[in-house]
């Protein structure tokens, strides 16, 4: 989010510092005239200092009050209003200190300056008037901005968190259906798939509270779910896992994966009876990290299946939530494989 280029301090010190330019000009300029550098000195520091304090006074007025658009009118009416009473104030003092003849001349060069300084001043309060509506206005405009990202911040993780908790029971039920179908008759396979269930929500719950994991456990954790439906399906579902060494150590979504995975051992092995191979490729480019998933599948008898619909959708969610893209999911068929691409930029962990 943009800021402001200069602090607050910097601001009020740059400010007080062109005062003091400013003040030293003036006397320069009331000396040119032929007037002593006491008369100008005076002149100075009596006609400038009720101008510093009505910019100041403006200042504190315009920071708890900045009027709309259509009461700009409001900013000038202020400054000139400002603008008579210091310049009347300033003259009056000046006619008392400097009110001994030998200052006659002054004097009477001070009456004749009247409207000068009067317009004089009226433009060093209104452009400060300005600034401060300009400074203020902006300040409140990154407030909102904040408070607006801070919001959809936590809109997103709120989503994140949801979609994360869908995952365990998604996962589970499907699981516990297929414990169901194998209790009866294979109790031996029923009860290796209940420990591997086991290991399997272990290891979930160990980094649940975590965003982003190295690559290496989300492997770690989806070799336990294949190693379950392994032992749903037998000897009709194998796996190839090809990775490098470099993709093992970026950071992923914890269980991004087994969603898109499930998906694919859904529509390689749900309609036919053959063995079945799902290939998954884990690799890194251009500081992407690209993770395939191929399964094979008959475009004549794979037919859509009433579901939650979960699966590729979540992913494609939780990752357009984390980078704000549409385009890092990518499917495509194509001699009777079906391929999902999923595209991970690289991701820094936040140590603050």
């Amino acid at each position: 989010m943009a800021r402001s280029p200069i602090s607050v301090s910097k601001f009020r010190n740059s400010f007080f510092g062109w005062w003091i330019v400013w003040g030293a000009l003036h006397a320069l300029l009331i000396t040119s005239y032929g007037f002593t550098l006491n008369e100008a000195v005076a002149d100075s520091l009596i006609t400038n200092g009720p101008v510093l304090g009505a910019c100041w006074i403006v200042s504190n007025i315009l920071r708890f009050y900045i009027p709309y658009s259509d009461r700009y009118w409001y900013v000038l009416f202020i400054s000139l209003m400002f603008a008579l009473v210091v310049n009347a104030l300033s003259k009056f003092i000046l006619n008392l200190v400097l009110a001994d003849p030998s200052h006659l001349e002054y004097l009477n060069f001070l009456a004749r300056a009247y409207w000068i300084r009067l317009g004089i001043a009226f433009l060093l309060i209104g452009c400060m008037a300005i600034i401060c509506v300009l400074w203020y206005t902006q300040e409140e405009e990154q407030e909102n901005r904040q408070r607006k990202n801070d919001a959809e911040k936590l809109s997103r993780e709120a989503e994140l968190y949801k979609l994360r908790q869908q995952l365990q029971p998604h996962f589970l039920f499907n699981s516990l259906n297929s414990i169901s179908a194998l209790i009866t008759s294979q109790p031996v396979q029923a009860r290796n798939m209940i420990h591997q269930l086991s290991d399997f929500l272990r290891a979930t719950l160990r980094k649940e509270e975590d965003q982003w994991v190295k690559m290496e456990e989300e492997l770690q954790s989806l070799e336990l779910y294949l190693e379950i439906e392994k032992v749903r399906f037998g000897h009709r579902l194998s796996t190839i896992i090809e990775k490098d060494e470099m993709s093992l150590q970026m950071l992923i979504p914890p269980m991004l994966l087994q969603p898109v995975v499930e998906n694919a051992i859904k529509f390689g092995l749900y309609d036919t009876t053959e063995a079945v191979t799902i290939r998954i490729s884990v690799r890194t480019e251009n500081d992407l990290l690209i993770v395939t998933v191929q399964n094979p599948f008959d475009p004549e008898t794979a037919t859509p299946r009433h579901g939650t619909g979960f699966g590729l959708n979540s992913v494609k969610r939780r990752l357009y939530l984390l980078f704000a893209r549409t385009d890092l999911v990518g499917t495509s068929a194509g001699d009777h494989i079906f391929t999902t691409v999923i595209n991970i930029p690289r991701h820094e962990v936040d140590h603050n």
